[in-house]
This record gives C-alpha cells, structure tokens and sequence, in this order.
C-alpha cells in the first residue's frame, strides 16, 4: 500500500489531502453499493524526500470534493488507499469510543455485561494497599483507572488524563450530549464527567494526612498477563512526591470548578483536597523526587523537576478563588525557564496556559496573560512550520518520535486548538494543522495504519494491554490509542523486528509484547478526546 489518507474520513468542509509515494495523476473514487466511479481527478503535488518516514512523498489535495459518501483514493500507479468517509459527523463515534476506553479500565469494579458487552470481567484488586515504608498500615484506596497496559495506578498521569478530559468538557461541553452506556448514565450528569469522576474519587484517596499525595499505587513489580481479577499481588502506595501533589492540587482545582454546577458537596471535597495539596507544597518548597525501590519494575513516573507542576498548580488555584498568593506564586514560577506549552506528564505548563488563557473572568494579571498567549503562539506557529515541512501534515521532527510519540503528535494538536481558539477569526491555519495531527493518528502515516483500535480498514489490533491478550476475544476493545513509532524501541521484539537505521517514523510493530511501541494508556485517549472534542463542536 502506497496511498496513505485518514482512514475514517474528513468533514465536508476541511481541506482533504493523501499522501502517495507514485507522482502522476490521481483520481478520488466513490463507492456505491459494489461498484465505485471517479468523481474528481487531479495532479499530486511532488513533495520530495520526507526525512522522518525516508519516501520521496506526494500530496493528492481532494478537497473540493464535499458531498457525503465512502471513498478511496488511486494514485498514478494504480495503487489505491483503504476506505473512508466524508461527513460532517465523521469523528463522533471516534470521539465516543476514545472516551469509553476509560471505563474498560475501572479498576476495583466488576465490568458488567450490559456496559461492557463481550469485555466483561470480575471485580479486581478490592484489598487494602500497605504502605510502602510500613506495611503495617493499610488504607482503602479502591478504584480509579488501570494507567495502561498494566494494573498500576499513578497520581500525576491521573490528574493529566482527567485534565485534557475537563477541559475538552469545559471548552466544548456541545460535544458530549451522546450517553457512553456506562453505570452512571442517565443521571443528569454528562457521562465523560461521570467516567472523570470514577477517577477523581480514587484520588482523593491518595492523599495523606498532611495533604501530599502519593506517587503511586502498584504491586512490587509488574503482574503476568493474566486478567485483573486474577492478579492478586498486594498492592503498596509509594511516598509522596511533590510532582504528584502538584498535579493534585490543580486537578483537584479544576475539578472542583466544573464539578460545582452539578454537585456541589464534591465540588467542595476537590477544592478542601486541592487546599490540602497547596499547604504541603508551601511546607516544602524544594524538589521531593521519587525513584523506585531497586525490587519495584512497576511505572517510575519520575521527574527532576517539580516547577512547572508547580506552576500549574498556581494557575488553577488562580482560576478557581483569584486570590493574590497564587498570583505572586505565578508570576515567580513564569520567570523561570519552563516550555509553558506542553500537555504531557512530564511537563504539564501548558496546562497553566490553558487555564489562564481560557478564563473568561481573567484573574491573572495582564502580565501573566500575555506571557503565556506569547509563549502559546510561538510554539504554535513552529509547529505550524514543522507540519508545513512534514510530507504528512505532521508536527513531528525526526527526533520527536520519542515512546509515545502518539501523545507527542496529540498534545500539539492541544496546543494548536489552544492557539486557534485565541486567534479568532485568524486561527484557522492553526486548526488546519491541529486537524492534520488527526489524520496522522488515523493512518495519514508511513506505515499505514490507524492508531486507534476499531477505527479505520487497517487499525492497529494487538495493543500491549493484558486484558486484551487474556480475555481470548479476537478484536481489542474500540478507542484505544497506541503509543506509536519509537526510533530506538526499548523492547526485545521491536528490537528484533526493526532493522537498525529504520526512519523514526517507520519504528513500529503491531505486536503485543511491543510495550515501548504499542502499549495503551489512559493520557494518550485524553488528549485525543479533547482534540476531537473540538472538532465536533460544530
């Protein structure tokens, strides 16, 4: 297959372009019933050789053909693309699968029949966890998430994957009024606060007497692949680490604000938790790292740097009361040499951006505003540059293609819709480049395929998930994204599969045991329920 296009389809109105390795003609082809007829023609336009993925590429532009349907695109050599579809509601299944992938990952709960269809379980990991340091001390820390392809649960990717997934409700609450047919549906509430809530209340278990959070909630090391319920290692909650407790404070934060128009009595829970959190980081205004114990292989989720969690912190406890020390805390935090743009679990700065800049009520200063809209634009627009450059439409140099290099390409499509929702009227080369990060995730790629599972004719199928190796069903749960290319896989069959000097786009293998390639996890869904959250606003 040499024609690569996004394999579930464009809205009517956007720009609609194929990337093909033939020059030449190509010609679009809409499928009716068992036959298919050309309904547009047109040059590919040659853009040369493509450094990350090695093709000496080509872009077929189809966007003047809007009306709906299933199409394909053949190029000069014959070859043609898989199947898709042009219609205005093109990502909503997308966007509702992306966000039901979190339920198959309750934790503490049975997955019944009538949510979970044929992904049914038992009740898992319901014993009280040790704490590391003393085991004689139990607590009940029950729910929440599996953060991925394994039964741990950490605090700062919790908070990130709750983040994205407020914010897309807060900035596009339009785009979720479909019910996701979990437990809580019908109950007044939107089912994607429901599914946040799940986890928010596993977290404000994590908190300890004095307002630190835990870094983490695991067993000693790592289970088999068998199913949750039959993992019955016991579980230990790791020491406090200020990286967590800041991203609990703003989480908790944030929360409390979005929370407070459907039930206030948790709205108040998240905001005396978020209070609690900030009181630790005052005690203790040094770095309080976390490394793990040389007998524990389960997730790090290490840092050396607490500032920008730090920052984020400020901007969200800013946002919710508008009291001055969080301003001063701000203003401290933003002179310090921080990205201010990105939406990961390293560095989540950019979550400050998004709070301040999105605050209708604008409660930081003029000063801090501007720093951030500046810092907001800037990155923005290389990132326009570098998708501009990318024969694929992406915003991914040769060595961004990092593990996760899928969370990469999904947190500048945030930062670009960020960017776009400032600009106005003027921001629509932003959305046009948030929205080509998309069609890369949906098999506008070198190798391919669509990284979410369920989605597109040659969707990824073999996720390094354990449910999904152990529950003997053939096809994996729809909505989940896969971590991506990696240029130096980190596991022993993306090492063997990959031939040394493999373009860093092309460093993938669709294999279960790939955990450095094609591992899930709760905050690479996240920003992409955002991403198309936004594009289903209209």
């Amino acid at each position: 297959m040499a024609v690569y296009c996004d394999q579930v389809g464009y809205r009517p109105a956007d720009r609609k372009t194929a990337v093909t390795t033939a020059g030449g003609r190509f010609s679009i082809l809409r499928v009716q019933g068992e036959t298919a007829h050309t309904v547009f023609e047109g040059a590919a336009i040659d853009r040369g050789m493509d450094s990350a993925s090695g093709d000496h590429v080509y872009t077929a532009d189809f966007s003047e053909v809007t009306q709906e349907g299933v199409y394909y695109v053949q190029n000069g050599a014959g070859e043609t693309s898989h199947r898709f579809r042009i219609g205005q509601d093109v990502y909503r299944a997308l966007q509702r699968d992306l966000t039901k992938a979190l339920y198959y990952q309750r934790c503490g709960c049975a997955l019944e029949e009538r949510y979970a269809g044929e992904y049914k379980h038992s009740c898992c990991h319901t014993e009280d966890a040790a704490l590391w340091e003393d085991h004689s001390v139990l607590r009940k820390v029950q729910g929440g998430w599996h953060d991925a392809g394994d039964y741990g649960r950490y605090v700062s990717p919790a908070a990130v994957a709750a983040a994205h997934l407020l914010y897309a409700f807060s900035l596009f609450p339009e785009s979720f009024g479909e019910s996701l047919n979990i437990p809580e549906s019908g109950n007044g509430v939107p089912d994607v606060l429901n599914e946040c809530r799940y986890e928010l209340e596993w977290l404000l278990k994590m908190q300890d007497d004095e307002g630190g959070a835990y870094h983490k909630l695991t067993a000693e090391r790592h289970a088999d692949f068998i199913m949750p319920e039959d993992d019955k290692d016991p579980f230990y909650l790791f020491p406090v680490s200020s990286m967590a407790t800041a991203d609990y404070a703003a989480v908790m934060a944030l929360a409390s604000r979005v929370y407070r128009a459907y039930d206030a009595a948790f709205a108040d829970r998240l905001f005396d938790a978020a209070l609690g959190a900030w009181s630790w980081l005052e005690k203790h205004p040094q770095y309080v790292g976390f490394h793990n114990p040389a007998s524990c292989n389960t997730g790090e989720y290490d840092d050396d740097c607490d500032l920008d969690e730090r920052l984020w912190a400020a901007a969200e406890l800013l946002v919710t009361t508008g009291e001055e020390k969080y301003q001063d805390k701000l203003t401290e935090l933003l002179s310090a040499d921080l990205t201010k743009t990105d939406f990961g679990w390293t560095d989540v700065s950019g979550f400050a951006a998004l709070a301040v800049l999105t605050d209708k009520a604008h409660r930081a200063s003029e000063d801090s505003a501007e720093d951030l809209r500046k810092a907001v634009f800037a990155e923005a627009d290389r990132l326009t540059a570098v998708a501009r450059e990318s024969g694929y439409g992406v915003a991914m140099e040769a060595e961004d293609y990092v593990w996760g290099s899928n969370m990469v390409v999904l947190n500048r499509g945030m930062l670009l819709v960020l960017a776009a929702l400032l600009a106005g009227d003027g921001g629509a080369v932003y959305e046009q480049t948030a929205l080509a990060q998309l069609h890369y995730l949906l098999g506008t790629n070198a190798v391919d395929y669509s990284y979410v599972t369920g989605h597109g004719e040659h969707a990824f199928q073999h996720p390094h998930n354990r449910p999904t190796e152990c529950d003997g069903i053939a096809l994996p749960m729809p909505g989940w994204v896969s971590g991506g290319p990696f240029k130096t896989p980190a596991d022993a069959v993306g090492i063997e599969r990959i031939p040394a000097g493999t373009p860093p786009m092309k460093c993938y293998v669709d294999h279960a045991m790939c955990y450095s390639l094609n591992e899930i996890t709760i905050y690479w869904n996240s920003p992409a329920v955002f991403l198309t959250a936004y594009l289903n606003r209209k």
